[in-house]
């Protein structure tokens, strides 16, 4: 109520749905933040953060209780692709699809960033605009680094410098080949998508020399591997050399990712195929 002998002039106010809304002009938006250098810096710490790097320190933490365990290290196993509720299939398939879904997420953020600011899925390649060369690239890709990867490994588990890589401890459940397919699509679009393309697009932005940016990129690829022994981290590096290079000159992510896709899908499927039947694969004892 206003005071005795004063009036109280506003806006008009009309009612929708019960509420009274006032004409009265809303608050002037908060601009946002301009995109310093510092800014930038620390959007490429946090996307790494939640993504890479965090898998980095795990990595490097896992490495370490692999040295100071007992034993040789090609007598220990690093598993991907486990059972999330072994003994309960349909339980294990909804966490398998979940764990695929929320890997996404990185990948979502990233891609809204470069959006925000930076050209969004074009300016990394990340677009339908050359989907024959993109798949025959990324084929071709597949076809000669996966043969090299798989020769690599073996030449370091020999040598002791690498763990036993099991691709593939699921259950031999209907879903077991597609959630392995998935879990593959869902590595090459998350690590070349972040570790390649946005990594090296926020690098260039900030002035870091190409030689510089290629070397950062290719050093956290072979960090997050280092899980699986020297012999994981040495052949991911050389692989991020590569990957990064053909960005570089080419700028276009897509068929890094179909190519980073199809190793794994090779990699996880034809483990669980072969495993047991062919001496020359490692098979955990």
């Amino acid at each position: 109520m206003s005071p005795p002998g004063r009036s109280v002039v506003g806006p008009p106010i009309r009612v929708s749905y019960g509420r009274p809304v006032t004409d009265a002009p809303l608050p002037a938006p908060v601009t946002a933040e301009p995109l310093t250098r510092r800014v930038l810096v620390a959007e490429v710490w946090l996307v790494l953060g939640v993504s890479f790097a965090a898998s980095a320190l795990y990595a490097l933490i896992r490495y370490v209780g692999v040295l100071t365990r007992p034993g040789p290290v090609r007598s220990q196993v690093a598993r991907l692709n486990t059972s999330a509720a072994p003994g309960r299939p349909w339980l294990d398939l909804a966490l398998q699809l979940a764990d695929v879904a929320t890997g996404v997420v990185p990948v979502l953020l990233a891609v809204h960033l470069l959006a925000r600011h930076g050209g969004g899925r074009r300016v990394i390649g990340l677009d339908g605009r050359r989907p024959g060369p993109d798949l025959a690239q990324g084929a071709l890709l597949a076809a000669g680094i996966g043969g090299l990867g798989l020769g690599f490994y073996l030449l370091a588990w020999h040598s002791g410098a690498n763990l036993t890589v099991a691709p593939s401890s699921l259950p031999a459940v209907w879903w077991r080949v597609p959630v392995l397919v998935l879990s593959a699509c869902q590595n090459g679009l998350a690590e070349e998508v972040i570790v390649t393309g946005y990594l090296l697009v926020r690098l260039r932005e900030l002035e870091v020399s190409p030689g510089r940016a290629l070397a950062t990129s290719a050093l956290l690829r072979g960090s997050y591997h280092l899980y699986q022994g020297l012999g994981g981290f040495a052949g991911n590096l050389a692989m991020g050399l590569l990957f990064a290079r053909l960005f570089q000159r080419n700028g276009r992510v897509l068929p890094l990712v179909i190519a980073h896709s199809l190793i794994d899908t090779v990699a996880f499927v034809g483990y669980v195929l072969l495993v047991g039947k062919v001496s020359w694969i490692p098979a955990p004892r």
